[in-house]
């Protein structure tokens, strides 16, 4: 956090176009951002400063995000990591989320999103102490995998409780099937699937088993011809 009480950003990114319009929405919703265009520079300042989120780009010049990511790693420096990457490039994300990167984007993509993965990033933190996800009555152990609803217990699958885990972190985010797709089951998947929604509904079933007024089975919302959100009952 900077001396202003303002969310600090590490922005490592050498398209400028990108970086004006990152720079420009996040200052706007609040955050300072600080921006390096080449990969030497921005491990190097990564190492020295306090950021609260590095935003990191795959392919830079002087040294590819990859390798920023496992320098910062191996020194030490827990900052969460977004990594910015091209819609193709599955290989990278992959092995990006092994080096130690908390999330990634895939270009293009609309500041809004990135926004709301920062703030899932800094909850995830603040719930890390506890290891606890919690949103209204709605708690998992992140742990011992454990979800209740109210304390009754809920009995997911890993598939069910990461897809749910998943939309709690940004409760009120809209993510869309693909979203979901690759950040619950780890890979590129044919959009045209029902898996998404299978599984949804298997979870907003093991709900109503505990809730009958059904209020807890709509706390996952379908947003017509966008995707899914959680949304807060209070």
């Amino acid at each position: 956090m900077s001396n202003s009480g303002l969310m600090e950003i590490l922005l490592i990114e050498d398209e400028q176009a990108i970086a004006d319009f990152v720079c420009s929405g996040l200052a706007g919703r609040g955050l300072k951002v600080r921006h390096i265009d080449d990969g030497n520079a921005g491990l190097a300042l990564a190492l020295e400063g306090n950021f609260d989120v590095i935003v990191l780009d795959i392919m830079l010049p002087g040294r590819d995000g990859l390798s920023v990511l496992k320098e910062l790693r191996k020194a030490g420096v827990a900052a969460p990591v977004i990594l910015l990457t091209a819609r193709n490039e599955l290989a990278d994300r992959v092995e990006g989320l092994n080096l130690g990167a908390d999330d990634y984007l895939a270009k293009p993509f609309f500041v809004e999103e990135l926004h709301a993965r920062i703030q899932a990033l800094q909850r995830r933190l603040a719930g890390d102490r506890t290891n606890i996800v919690q949103v209204d009555h709605l708690k998992l152990d992140r742990i011992t995998r454990h979800a209740s609803l109210a304390d009754r217990s809920i009995d997911l699958t890993t598939r069910e409780f990461n897809l749910l885990e998943y939309l709690m972190r940004s409760a009120g985010q809209v993510f869309t099937r693909s979203q979901i797709l690759e950040h619950v089951w780890g890979y590129d998947f044919d959009p045209s699937t029902n898996v998404v929604d299978v599984c949804i509904k298997r979870i907003r079933g093991k709900l109503t088993e505990l809730d009958s007024t059904g209020e807890s089975a709509a706390l996952i919302e379908s947003v017509r011809a966008a995707g899914y959100r959680f949304r807060r009952l209070s």
